[in-house]
């Protein structure tokens, strides 16, 4: 499993639009989502600055890259172009973001709790 964060924006004013359209999505793109393997997939909304952060949980980068030429992710990009800064072919504008921590609870679950851990300085 591949996971994929990264970020873009809504234009000021248009936040309640762009979540109702989420809300749910087509089926038709929720299925094509999930055809190409997208196994989990969120979008946050910081309502400060109108970042959208966006994680999702993919089978793989090649059919992730693949959404981007279906008919039905073409037509999405289009209607949700006038909600956010978009790119020429009308997918939104984004930026990847990379891991820097990651807890997997479920993994750590089995470590001894006697690790090296470093400790602050006494003072």
């Amino acid at each position: 499993m591949v996971r994929k964060a990264f970020r873009m924006s809504v234009h000021p004013g248009r936040e309640a639009e762009y979540e109702r359209r989420h809300n749910p999505i087509w089926s038709e793109l929720e299925a094509t989502l999930i055809d190409h393997g997208v196994q989990h997939y969120s979008i946050f909304l910081d309502p400060v600055t109108n970042d959208l952060f966006a994680y999702a949980e993919i089978d793989s980068e090649a059919r992730w890259q693949a959404i981007a030429s279906t008919a039905i992710c073409q037509r999405w990009w289009q209607t949700m172009s006038e909600l956010m800064p978009v790119n020429a072919d009308k997918s939104p504008v984004s930026r990847e973001m990379r891991e820097v921590f990651r807890l997997d609870a479920h993994a750590t679950r089995d470590v001894p709790a006697t690790r090296d851990v470093p400790h602050a300085p006494k003072a």
